[in-house]
């Protein structure tokens, strides 16, 4: 891959998740303070992302995989998403609002994978070049986080400026990916089914009672993943926190801290260990967001919102390795697919349905919420899944490998379950 294609394949990763954390990260506070509405029609706002993940495989399967290029396809996409995140930028009240978020997450959702797949498609070797663009993706939400909570949007009740950045960075991106190298649709002799386009086919993986153990636990614990997503930055603005949204961009940093430490983990703790270490972040977590304030329990907040590399690497990147190895190469696209859909489909959507109602149940005034006994159920969730986890899964043994090597090479050898 030549210097200008990499360049240009980190310049759209870098826009596709500023554009992302442009607007999803202060979205419960814009809708609590801005247009005034329940902490159920939040969840029912985030729910909007479960929808499109569970669209996003057909687009993706139907129309991406056969007839047209990626690349094509990715820019109409986010030029159709930055009219419609303008448009919700100007919508009075929830009920106008809400169709352009559910629109825009269904328009956005499959872009997702598109840029991952005009990204493999220019490599010979994924596994040593992806990793440098993919952290440029990490690195545009941080800066989008950090930008919103620099210029005191949520203080100032100006987060609609969200939008309609995100919907400006949206434009810029769907003009540039008319540029990006070509993406042609594969090939493919016989008809799609619906169960190639949703990874049904991995199904059977499920057969095997530690993978079938560590499946349900990833839904599970996807119901108190849909709390954080949902009300940790009205939380932090309801309790005094300045620049919100800038601090909780520490918790991307430390993500890209952990991805780069997994290796030295993996070798050492193994599967299960690296999965339980992640469901005990999540209950850490809650607790000290429960506990924590803007006084003395300072350091809670902000130790939460840092947690963030252990609760998604330790748990989901090592799930998915776990996933990648265990299926083999049949079956290895089709169980990506399978747990993503089951995960950010069926088990945030589960979460995204009750955090709210759990929510509008403890305000105890306007637009105040007794926040310790809200975060204290989704840490007992976390901590009912971690018990249950640490009691059913099998782990024979550790990945027995040089600690030398790094992540990707690790990720190619057997997972023994």
């Amino acid at each position: 891959m030549n210097a200008a294609t990499r360049v240009k394949l980190s310049f759209m990763m870098f826009l596709e998740f500023f554009i992302w954390g442009a607007w999803f990260v202060t979205l419960g506070t814009y809708l609590l303070t801005n247009l005034k509405t329940s902490a159920t029609e939040v969840g029912v706002a985030f729910l909007t992302q479960s929808i499109g993940a569970i669209v996003a495989p057909f687009i993706i399967g139907l129309i991406a995989d056969r007839f047209f290029s990626a690349q094509k396809i990715l820019g109409v996409l986010h030029l159709v998403g930055a009219v419609v995140l303008y448009l919700a930028s100007k919508a009075p009240d929830f009920s106008s609002f809400y169709p352009y978020v559910l629109l825009y997450m269904i328009v956005y959702m499959p872009t997702l994978a598109l840029v991952n797949s005009i990204s493999f498609r220019q490599m010979t070797n994924p596994s040593k070049e992806f990793p440098p663009i993919r952290v440029l993706g990490t690195l545009g939400w941080i800066v989008a986080g950090f930008t919103i909570g620099w210029l005191g949007w949520e203080k100032n009740g100006t987060l609609d400026l969200t939008f309609k950045t995100a919907a400006a960075a949206s434009l810029i991106l769907g003009l540039f990916s008319f540029t990006l190298p070509a993406t042609p649709p594969i090939k493919r002799e016989g008809k799609t089914t619906v169960s190639d386009i949703l990874g049904l086919d991995a199904i059977k993986l499920l057969k095997n009672k530690s993978y079938l153990v560590f499946f349900l636990a990833s839904v599970a614990i996807c119901i108190p993943l849909a709390f954080y997503y949902n009300f940790t930055n009205p939380f932090l603005n309801e309790v005094g926190m300045q620049g919100a949204a800038g601090k909780q961009a520490f918790g991307q940093v430390s993500e890209l801290v952990f991805m780069a430490l997994m290796p030295f983990f993996f070798v050492r703790l193994g599967v299960k260990k690296m999965l339980a270490f992640g469901m005990l972040a999540w209950v850490l977590r809650y607790i000290f967001f429960a506990y924590g304030d803007i006084g003395n329990n300072y350091w809670m907040l902000i130790a939460g919102i840092v947690m963030h590399g252990i609760c998604y690497d330790f748990f989901f990147v090592t799930g998915q390795i776990y996933t990648d190895n265990l299926a083999g190469e049949r079956f290895k696209s089709a169980a990506q697919g399978f747990i993503t859909l089951a995960t950010y489909g069926v088990g945030m959507l589960i979460g995204f349905l009750i955090s709210g109602p759990i929510v509008d149940s403890y305000k105890t005034g306007d637009n105040t919420h007794n926040w310790m006994q809200v975060w204290l159920i989704p840490a007992g969730i976390a901590g009912v899944v971690l018990v249950l986890f640490l009691l059913l899964f099998r782990d024979k043994n550790h990945m027995e490998t040089d600690p030398s090597l790094d992540l990707s090479e690790q990720k190619d050898m057997r997972l023994d379950v």
